[in-house]
């Protein structure tokens, strides 16, 4: 069965970075929690709830989702599967713990087909045109070419107080939401995977997510990846997270995702002073590597950018800052030929004791005296 990391390199844009992937990341990247700290209950809402709720912003799909695809005929067939009795498949809401508003995490074109019929416009408004949502492609003649501002009244109750029924998933400790981090990789069921970090960038909204989409348009650090536009998989922001996250190595417990979820889950709601800290690391280190080492000196020769010695070069570069040696270059150069280094960065590569050692290598090697 295809794995999340291979899935993603299949549908990988030719404007998204180039990765070089080990055997140890593809494990890390499906390896998941044994036991799930949640609660899940059904609920049914009538469709002017649902809609209420999403106009007051109490209902809210995630932006990392993918765009709405549908076109008129699918979900003109929905809303006559409601007027007609059909069964709709549920779907699956997240309750936040801090503001007790619905998260989608499955249903997105189904709900919005909904919302879309009661506004009268199907889909977003594009270059200032709106299409008027006619039902279209049913069978049903009464409903045919209707919008829904051209039902009868009777026929618009009726509509109204149709159901949806939706799971609503909870967390039980508010405090550790690793947990929802996986249900919504197992149960998004859109035609592509979601990746580890567009996941991220939902569960863990706040401060320092935002923090890390801003630092991903540095110049110097478009330079260090050798693409000038985001990866459409957000593997640039894990990239910079791999980076803030491995900066306390001491700290570091495989697996590395699990690692990295808790990380951006600590630092969700973070202080003034670390956000202050964090850019100014982040802008520091890239400004040196780039000079120093030039552009995309983590990328393989003929192949791929090594986050293994990305991870522990850019690391190593941070925390030596005010001591960079004048023959940094060909330290660099004399590391990444070092065969005892080498095998640190293509075996177990996110081992813990593989990446602490990995770490001291790469920072002995390039800073010592």
């Amino acid at each position: 069965m295809e794995g999340r990391l291979e899935h993603e390199e299949r549908i990988r844009s030719t404007d998204d970075i180039e990765v070089a992937i080990t055997d140890s990341e593809i494990e890390d990247y499906d390896s998941g929690l044994l036991e799930y700290k949640i609660f899940t209950y059904p609920a049914d809402f009538t469709l002017e709830v649902l809609y209420d709720k999403w106009n007051s912003k109490e209902l809210i799909i995630p932006k990392f989702q993918r765009d709405f695809v549908w076109n008129q005929t699918q979900a003109s067939k929905l809303i006559e599967s409601f007027l007609i009795g059909l069964p709709v498949p549920s779907i699956f809401l997240y309750t936040d713990p801090k503001t007790q508003n619905y998260i989608v995490i499955d249903g997105q074109q189904r709900l919005k087909s909904i919302f879309y019929f009661f506004g009268g416009y199907f889909g977003e408004e594009k270059n200032n045109d709106t299409k008027i949502f006619h039902l279209k492609g049913i069978m049903n003649e009464r409903f045919l070419k209707k919008t829904y501002d051209e039902f009868e009244d009777a026929e618009k109750k009726k509509f109204k107080n149709c159901v949806l029924r939706a799971y609503i998933v909870q967390q039980i400790d508010s405090g550790d939401n690793t947990s929802i981090y996986h249900i919504f990789e197992r149960l998004n069921t859109g035609g592509t995977f979601l990746s580890n970090q567009e996941i991220r960038n939902c569960v863990y909204r706040g401060d320092f997510n935002d923090l890390l989409v801003e630092q991903n348009k540095l110049s110097e650090w478009r330079t260090i990846l050798g693409k000038p536009k985001p990866d459409s998989r957000k593997r640039d922001i894990e990239l910079l997270l791999r980076f803030f996250a491995l900066y306390d190595v001491d700290n570091y417990k495989a697996p590395l995702k699990q690692y990295l979820n808790k990380f951006m889950g600590i630092h969700q709601k973070p202080s003034d002073e670390f956000i202050s800290d964090s850019i100014k690391l982040s802008k520091k280190t890239c400004n040196e590597v780039v000079s120093e080492l030039g552009e995309r000196p983590f990328h393989l020769k003929g192949g791929g950018l090594s986050t293994p010695i990305f991870d522990s070069v850019m690391v190593a570069f941070a925390k030596n800052l005010e001591h960079i040696p004048s023959d940094i270059k060909k330290r660099y150069d004399d590391l990444v030929h070092n065969e005892e280094y080498l095998e640190l960065t293509k075996v177990s590569t996110t081992n813990t004791q593989t990446v602490i050692k990995r770490f001291e290598f790469a920072e002995k090697a390039l800073f010592s005296e």
